[in-house]
């Protein structure tokens, strides 16, 4: 077959327009095309007045031979490549060694687990939270009654931070394996819907997400893993090895019992505080990295769809509009919107006791009232948090401390209308955008609870994105603080084999471990890892 890429048509036009669009972009005759499948789906809004689909296909021909040789050098005309997944270690018949370990279920750990499941190997799962189901009462506690579980939240427990997200799964990583095609297949047979298969900019929703987790869950336990719930692991046991490195034996866990392991992965997600604390002082090598800080920000839906779409706003085929913006300041600071979640909400995402964290979440419908995203700036370890690997973390936490005192010191969070934002005075009540954190906001001045350098590129910034997005600038609408969990704020170091620079046969994954940011890319990690690691077990 060939895949065709970058076909355009009209945004309603009809379905037998497809086959006389492929054979004038092709120059073929109709009776040479077999039959074509669809592979994605975008769209080109740039003329609001003509909306496009964009199409990339794989296409059947009578002589596909032919008509590549006349395409040659054409790179939206070529060969379909093989996109299925291919196994690259496998456990031998009765296969009975040391099961490896993940730390750690959310989608890094999932996939990771799910992987070394086919493969195999029998791994056995550890997470300090609940099953998701458990977790999603404890996350409503904090939204609904003010009530954190430290343990089992939105950051802690089966599916990790994503489970309460927009679920969007596509992402930048260069994927020449595949890999994300494998991730996205398995979301299907987990219950998925299949347009995320050939969606541009697929997602899943929160709700959806519950329901997946735990059909994955089922795969991986009817392959022979084995889950542990409300099981935090408090130390490592390390020895050196032959060549006298730093090596895995086994694992310390809070109830003060000990699991053996010499392979483990460390899919701990970005917000495992104490568990990079002890890491750090067991010597493992981690260094700081970049990450960003800010706000939410919100405006109704209906102003994004009506700014990106035009008259085609509401378009069943085009769905809630969404946005990515960015902007470089004065300051030499850089302004950007991060995990926009059209049609959703701003939600409560602390795991410690007296902050306030704030991220965004919408169903597969993205059907509420508002649209929100971060409104962060990046920041570096360099010019920022130079006094060593787990400095990020305390700038963070003592940012999302300030928030927590400016919103009430009960988990409300501190907001302000961006009218009064720009003109330097607190709010005291919103306008006609009503914010939709739960468990409610304060209505205060953000500059209590964000360094002086992102409110001055904030003031900078949103004059400029409201010449991009009409209304963005909106004096009514409403900026909740802080979001400070954009991405890990250290790296732990692997080598080329995945495994920690300093400790072997310890295998650093997914966005906690700084390899990974979002669902698909923090997936795609977690089958790599698990490649590596199944690799390393035959070795032995």
């Amino acid at each position: 077959m060939i895949r065709l890429s970058g076909l355009t048509l009209p945004l309603d036009h009809p379905a037998e327009a497809m086959a006389p669009a492929i054979c004038a972009r092709l120059g073929i005759p109709a009776e040479d095309l077999q039959h074509f499948e669809i592979v994605r789906r975008g769209n080109d809004a740039r003329r609001k007045s003509a909306i496009l689909l964009v199409y990339m296909l794989d296409v059947a021909l009578r002589d596909e031979a032919a008509v590549l040789a006349r395409f040659a050098g054409d790179h939206e005309v070529r060969a379909r490549p093989d996109t299925d997944y291919h196994f690259v270690a496998k456990a031998p018949e009765g296969w009975s060694g040391l099961r490896p370990v993940v730390i750690g279920a959310g989608p890094c750990g999932l996939f990771a687990g799910l992987l070394l499941a086919q493969m195999g190997f029998r791994p056995i799962i550890l997470d300090r939270g609940k099953v998701v189901r458990e977790r999603t009462k404890d996350t409503w506690g904090l939204w609904r009654r003010s009530v954190l579980n430290p343990d089992s939240n939105v950051q802690f427990g089966e599916g990790g931070a994503g489970t309460f997200s927009d679920g969007k799964l596509y992402c930048r990583v260069k994927d020449p394996r595949f890999l994300g095609r494998k991730v996205l297949e398995e979301f299907v047979k987990a219950g998925a819907p299949e347009d995320i298969l050939t969606e541009a900019h697929p997602h899943i929703g929160t709700f959806r997400l519950v329901t997946m987790v735990e059909n994955m869950r089922r795969t991986i336990e009817a392959l022979g893993g084995e889950y542990r719930w409300q099981t935090r692991v408090d130390d490592l046991a390390l020895e050196r090895d032959g060549e006298g490195r730093m090596a895995l034996r086994g694992l310390h866990l809070q109830d003060g019992s000990f699991l053996e392991a010499d392979h483990v992965v460390l899919a701990i997600g970005h917000s495992a505080r104490p568990t990079f604390e002890m890491l750090h002082a067991r010597g493992v090598y981690m260094e700081a990295k970049p990450f960003s800080i800010g706000v939410r920000i919100e405006h109704p839906q209906s102003w994004v769809d009506e700014a990106r779409y035009g008259a085609c706003a509401k378009h069943p085929i085009l769905g809630a509009a969404a946005y990515s913006l960015a902007h470089h300041c004065d300051n030499e600071r850089t302004v950007y919107s991060f995990c926009m979640c059209p049609g959703g909400r701003v939600v409560a995402a602390t795991s410690e006791e007296g902050r306030v964290v704030t991220n965004g979440m919408s169903q597969y419908s993205r059907a509420e009232f508002n649209a929100n995203s971060g409104l962060v700036v990046g920041i570096e370890p360099a010019r920022d948090y130079p006094d060593g690997p787990l400095a990020g973390i305390a700038l963070q936490r003592h940012w999302e401390s300030q928030a927590f005192l400016a919103g009430g010191s009960d988990y409300r969070a501190p907001a302000q209308t961006v009218g009064d934002f720009l003109a330097e005075r607190p709010s005291t009540a919103t306008g006609s955008v009503i914010p939709s954190y739960k468990p409610g906001v304060t209505m205060t001045d953000l500059s209590a609870c964000l360094p002086p350098f992102v409110i001055e590129a904030f003031r900078e910034a949103l004059p400029f994105f409201g010449k991009q997005i009409r209304n963005y600038d909106h004096p009514d609408a409403v900026m909740t603080g802080v979001e400070t969990r954009t991405s890990s704020p250290v790296r732990i170091t692997r080598g080329r084999d995945f495994q920690s620079l300093n400790v072997a046969r310890l295998f650093p994954a997914g966005e906690g471990a700084g390899y990974a940011g979002g669902i698909l890319s923090a997936a795609m990690d977690g089958i790599k890892v698990a490649e590596a690691v199944g690799k390393s077990i035959l070795a032995r």
